[in-house]
């Protein structure tokens, strides 16, 4: 099965150190949709894996979080992709849970769900909580330099032999013309 797994804030949509609240404040970048809707013509599965400890924090309701989400997948389609699922973690930092990155939680459950395992599956994030879920869950990360990742690439050091690209629209361009491959 061909699958990509992707961040949401920061690597689909504009991150903000406010937290997206609404559907109103959810507001893809440049090219995410796009890149999206040609990995899904190129045969390929998406897969959303979030962290959302907005809800947790009271700051927006789990209806709240659905709509965002409906608008996410409404406009992916409107480009002709599709998201074959969205993973989230509601919990906060403090709350102990297995799902919330860097844990592997999230994605023990996109194994579990559809009965794979995902050593040659890109996991794009822009964080390095999502670099070091990734490499627990024994997939391939990546880092992309929009929303925190800048931020990531300037005080990580988990990054030894992660592909850094611009955005979701270069990993897009990368993978689907041969210059990046899971090895």
């Amino acid at each position: 099965m061909k699958l990509v797994i992707l961040d949401r804030d920061g690597v689909i949509n504009e991150d903000s150190d406010e937290y997206i609240k609404s559907p109103e404040e959810w507001v893809p970048i440049a090219g995410s949709l796009d890149a999206i809707a040609r990995l899904h013509r190129e045969g390929y599965k998406i897969i959303v894996a979030t962290n959302q400890s907005g809800v947790a924090r009271g700051l927006f309701d789990s209806d709240t979080l659905g709509r965002i989400h409906a608008k996410m997948l409404e406009l992916v389609r409107l480009k002709g992709g599709e998201i074959e699922a969205i993973f989230f973690c509601p919990h906060g930092p403090d709350d102990g849970c297995h799902c919330r990155k860097p844990l592997p939680g999230l994605f023990e459950e996109v194994m579990e769900r559809l009965k794979i395992n995902l050593h040659r599956v890109f996991v794009v994030g822009d964080s390095e909580r999502d670099i070091i879920a990734a490499r627990a869950a024994q997939a391939l990360p990546v880092l992309v330099r929009s929303g925190k990742g800048e931020r990531t690439l300037k005080k990580s050091t988990q990054l030894d032999g992660v592909p850094v690209f611009s955005d979701l629209a270069a990993f897009t361009e990368a993978l689907l013309t041969g210059e990046l491959k899971a090895s």
